[in-house]
């Protein structure tokens, strides 16, 4: 079933060509009218990189007035959560709901990093906070009650880009191992011009709220120089060597211009030899995973990542058993 005349209409009209910072930014920020905020169990740490301190928010997935904040009785597992926004407009508050919603449908914690933005801050600075952040949850530093094993790396759109490109930095450097990421529409590639080899791009980049030119123009704000769009940091799929990443979920978007280029990575990260599953969300374009917990879309996806999450689960107790047998 296509998306009927009145939505597509709506979309058309919502679909800025380009991206305008402050203005999207306080759009963005009208999310923090939303009054179920007050209502959400959470607490806020922070860790320090190099001298500057990353807030992050922790929320946990329980509904029920927390009597303790004794977080190790809150959960075992945990989503470490890098937010979207084109590394540019949005931040942790806006994604409030996103990540308390997630924390209750997981049952799991859900840490969410304010990582400094694009244009203030280029590439690497917000994949460094980010990647610090990481360090210090897989180090034990933030939850020493947590095994890395039982830790997922997830994030939407330019969150999912700093994910996928921190697995990658993870396993170079080999500070830390991440055991599974979830990638939610992201974004991977250098290039949202005519020249781009994804047709998706062609397709939905001009009416779909997230067009073509917002891209190239996130890509101009996140860069700090055209270099960086040759770095596979900067823009994952450009990585030669993907083996040895972690178990991987891609979540797609039917009516998303980053739809062909995050089931490319799924196909490579397969013939890399690595677990991979991708799914398209029929119907769906960019940013659906910010819709009501009742959309449709968004229960979809969220029934993925459940599922994904079990499988991995099973995986480990039955890893775990064999190491007994042994």
């Amino acid at each position: 079933m296509a998306i009927n005349k009145a939505i597509q209409t709506i979309l058309k009209v919502l679909s800025e060509p380009e991206v305008d910072v402050e203005r999207d930014r306080r759009i963005a920020e009208l999310k923090k009218l939303d009054i179920a905020r007050i209502f959400m169990e959470k607490v806020d740490v922070c860790i320090s990189n190099d001298g500057y301190e990353i807030p992050i928010r922790i929320y946990f997935p329980t509904k029920k007035k927390m009597k303790e904040k004794d977080i190790s009785r809150y959960g075992k597992k945990v989503l470490l959560f890098l937010h979207g926004g084109g590394w540019a407009t949005e931040s942790v508050e806006t994604y409030e709901r996103i990540c308390a919603q997630l924390s209750h449908s997981t049952g799991q914690l859900v840490l969410s990093v304010e990582y400094r933005r694009a244009p203030e801050h280029h590439f690497p600075i917000p994949l460094s906070d980010s990647y610090a952040a990481a360090k210090a949850l897989y180090g034990g530093q933030i939850l020493p009650h947590i095994e890395p094993e039982d830790i997922t790396l997830i994030g939407d759109s330019a969150g999912g880009n700093m994910a996928a490109a921190m697995a990658l930095m993870a396993r170079d450097r080999g500070e830390f191992s991440v055991r599974q990421m979830i990638l939610v529409y992201p974004a991977l590639w250098n290039d949202y011009t005519e020249h781009t080899p994804f047709a998706s791009v062609r397709e939905n980049g001009k009416h779909y709220l997230l067009t073509a030119s917002r891209m190239e123009s996130y890509l101009n704000l996140y860069q700090s120089g055209p270099k960086d769009r040759q770095n596979p940091y900067f823009a994952p799929l450009l990585a030669e060597d993907l083996g040895d990443l972690p178990r991987t979920l891609i979540l797609t978007a039917e009516y998303d211009p980053l739809r062909d280029e995050g089931e490319e990575f799924a196909r490579r990260l397969y013939d890399a030899g690595n677990k991979v599953e991708a799914y398209r969300i029929p119907n769906a374009f960019h940013g659906f995973f910010a819709l009501g917990l009742k959309h449709m879309h968004v229960l979809d996806s969220l029934e993925r990542i459940h599922v994904f999450l079990e499988e991995v689960a099973e995986g480990e107790n039955e890893e775990n058993q064999k190491e007994k047998e042994a």
